[in-house]
């Protein structure tokens, strides 16, 4: 009887820790964002940082090889665009293409390293290269690898302080 008349104290406390997550995500999303605009970063290339740290594990090693990855997808993106540069006057509209194809093969086979083995943080990082319309350069590498450094250490901050909130059982 007693757990019957505690299930509405249950419920209250449970739906106030959902509101509390959720307004933590959303503090350290803005602080992120305002963040980004200081530093002169582009806040969706932030938010891609977030959205790798979580693309597996969510914890700071898991984080950090998620994070890693994004950047070596961002070289390969670097590397990339100067081989189209290079192969289009041999190759003409074939150079897309075949590097693509080369980029991919090795992105891809890259599933089998022990550590950095996260294919889709490696695509968010080529994804990034090419929607920023940057120049291939070590510039551009460490202007969108700032920013997603940023974003994944706030979704980092984020775990950490909803940790917080946890039950400890």
């Amino acid at each position: 009887m007693s757990d019957q008349l505690d299930m509405p104290n249950r419920s209250l406390h449970s739906s106030i820790r959902f509101v509390a997550f959720s307004a933590i995500a959303a503090v350290v999303a803005a602080l992120a964002a305002g963040s980004s605009v200081a530093l002169s970063v582009p806040v969706w290339a932030m938010f891609v940082g977030w959205v790798a740290f979580f693309t597996r594990g969510v914890n700071a090693r898991d984080g950090a090889i998620n994070l890693a990855c994004v950047w070596l997808g961002l070289a390969f993106g670097v590397a990339a665009a100067l081989a189209v540069g290079a192969l289009t006057p041999p190759l003409g509209r074939l150079a897309l293409p075949a590097v693509v194809f080369a980029v991919a093969i090795i992105v891809v086979s890259l599933r089998g390293l022990p550590l950095l083995n996260n294919v889709l943080a490696y695509f968010l990082g080529l994804i990034a290269f090419f929607a920023s319309h940057l120049e291939p350069s070590l510039e551009s590498l460490f202007h969108l690898g700032g920013a997603s450094t940023l974003g994944s250490s706030a979704g980092w901050l984020c775990v950490k302080l909803q940790q917080r909130l946890a039950p400890h059982s």
